[in-house]
Order: structure tokens, then sequence, then C-alpha cells
């Protein structure tokens, strides 16, 4: 069986010397700004049994006297903050800080996985469903036991009030990581889901296995 031509111990050596992601935070809009935070400063995300309680504050955007509050959306720390910036009127997406993310063994799994996982990208961006009868087999027989080959129809896109199917386009394999929630908004070029080669199955089992009993 073929192999990716992934050096695996190399891979495993970097997250173990900065086991982080880096997750950049941006203006959404222009306006004024006013940092809530400042560098160093742990933050988490939305809590609550559904997500419904927002993460800690980060910063605050007024255009015409409107304000416009950002909230963090994962748990970390404060890194390259723009301190230059405060007060400032700012055009929208100008980076003004960072959030230093700890990353788990089940997020350093998936983030190894997307290097090797064949991606089905977002055409557009939208909201995405699977298409009902791929989700009945998924339902009947779990993700990682459905086949898909291209030209199938996999997802429905959701734009505008209006519903497109989307064909699949690729090399045939199973659905072994899904990327997207059902309903929530994804930007064009994301990965929406990872294929699976079947000849390619046992050898990311492995890598699965060995992160586990590797990772602390």
């Amino acid at each position: 069986m073929m192999e990716p031509d992934i050096d695996f111990d190399a891979v495993l050596s970097q997250y173990r010397s900065d086991p982080y992601d880096y997750v950049d935070v941006c203006t959404m809009h222009t306006g004024r700004l006013r940092f809530k935070v400042r560098d160093g400063v742990k933050v988490e995300g939305p809590t609550g049994k559904w997500h419904h309680l927002p993460g800690t504050m980060l910063f605050e955007l007024e255009r015409e006297r409107n304000p416009k509050k950002l909230f963090c959306t994962t748990n970390g720390e404060i890194t390259d903050l723009r301190g230059d910036l405060e007060g400032q009127f700012v055009e929208a997406g100008e980076k003004v800080m960072a959030i230093k993310h700890p990353l788990k063994k089940r997020e350093i799994i998936e983030s190894i996985l997307r290097r090797v996982l064949t991606p089905f990208a977002a055409p557009e961006k939208a909201k995405y469903f699977f298409s009902l009868d791929l989700q009945a087999k998924i339902d009947k027989y779990g993700q990682r036991e459905v086949a898909i080959h291209p030209g199938d129809e996999v997802l429905t896109m959701s734009l505008m009030k209006r519903d497109t199917p989307v064909y699949y386009q690729g090399e045939p394999g199973i659905i072994h990581s899904v990327y997207f929630k059902p309903g929530v908004s994804v930007e064009q070029g994301e990965p929406l889901i990872g294929i699976c080669p079947g000849e390619k199955l046992a050898y990311i089992q492995k890598i699965i296995t060995r992160v586990k009993a590797e990772w602390e």
C-alpha cells in the first residue's frame, strides 16, 4: 500500500515543541477600535449547555455611534495585540490580535488527518446540509461506512433562501471526517468533508492509533 510522503516523526515533534494553534482575530467592519483585553490574558470561548453564553469580549468597534462587540470563539491566551490601534479608526479585515489556543489530542489528530484526507471544499459561502439520501445512509450505517463517487449528490447548498444540490467531484472513498455543521455558514474554499480512499483506511487508522498512544 502506498503511503503519503509525510514524515510523521517530524510532524509530531513539531506539535510537541509548539502544541498550539494561532487564531487570527480581525475586525468585522470599519470603526473606532476599543480593546477589552490585553496581551497575555487568558480568554474563554462560548460556554453553557448549548454554547449559548458568549465567550470573553475581545474588543468593541464603534461606527456611527453604534458599538459592535466581538466575543472570543475559543479558549487560549491573547498574543500579538495591536496596542497601537487603540482608539483608532480601522478598516474591515484588520488583524488586531491572535489567540494562542492549546491543542487537544483530538485537534492534533484532525490537523494531521487534513494533510492526508482528500478535501471537498465549499463552492460558495453558504450553509450546507447532507443530501436527504446521503443523510439517510449515514444515519443507518455511520458516515465511515458510506462510500461516495464522482457525480453523487452529496450536499445541499442553502444560499439566499435557495437550495441547490452539490455533486461530488474527486476520488471515490468513504466520508472519514465532516468539517461543517448543518445550517452554519461556511466560507468559500473551506473543506466540508474529508474523503478517505478505501486503500488508505488502514494507514489512517495507524496514524490515529499512534497519536493516541504517544501524545500525553
